[in-house]
């Protein structure tokens, strides 16, 4: 709950579901004084990475209803949440190291996964496929969360 949390403040703080990366930025580093920016980078993959945030055009999107989470005044998030990489970001990570921009992947991942009706994850999947990435690991990965989920 406290990456969902962190990701709403921002948003919830300037009443809106969308915003400029570098202003969501500033809110958690410099505003909220709860991550250096480096990491507050970090915390926009691993929200992408989970389907709490889309990047569209420099802007980042809340995936999810910001209504439904309750920060309180108290709320620091622990720095734990930046550790954890998701099939996604795995994903990402192989189709950077193979050449392409990450601006770019992330993008052309959103607008397949929208196109397919598929989740983040297998849209990252036949995205590194096409691109000749091997991504038979992270294929299995998000087969398993899939059947989890059921």
């Amino acid at each position: 709950m406290s990456l969902r949390s962190a990701v709403a403040a921002p948003f919830q703080q300037k009443g809106r579901e969308s915003m400029p990366e570098s202003e969501f930025v500033v809110a958690l580093s410099l505003d909220r004084d709860w991550f250096s920016p480096d990491q507050a980078e970090r915390l926009i993959d691993v929200a992408a990475g989970q389907g709490l945030l889309a990047q569209r055009d420099g802007e980042v999107v809340a995936e999810f209803e910001l209504s439904d989470v309750e920060v309180p005044d108290e709320f620091v998030p622990d720095e734990s949440i930046l550790q954890e990489q998701s099939t996604f970001e795995k994903l990402l990570d192989k189709v950077v190291a193979a050449g392409t921009d990450k601006q770019t992947a992330v993008a052309e991942i959103n607008e397949l996964q929208s196109h397919l009706g598929v989740t983040i994850e297998a849209a990252a999947v036949v995205y590194a496929r096409r691109r000749g990435v091997d991504a038979s690991s992270e294929a299995a990965e998000a087969r398993a969360e899939l059947k989890a989920e059921d």
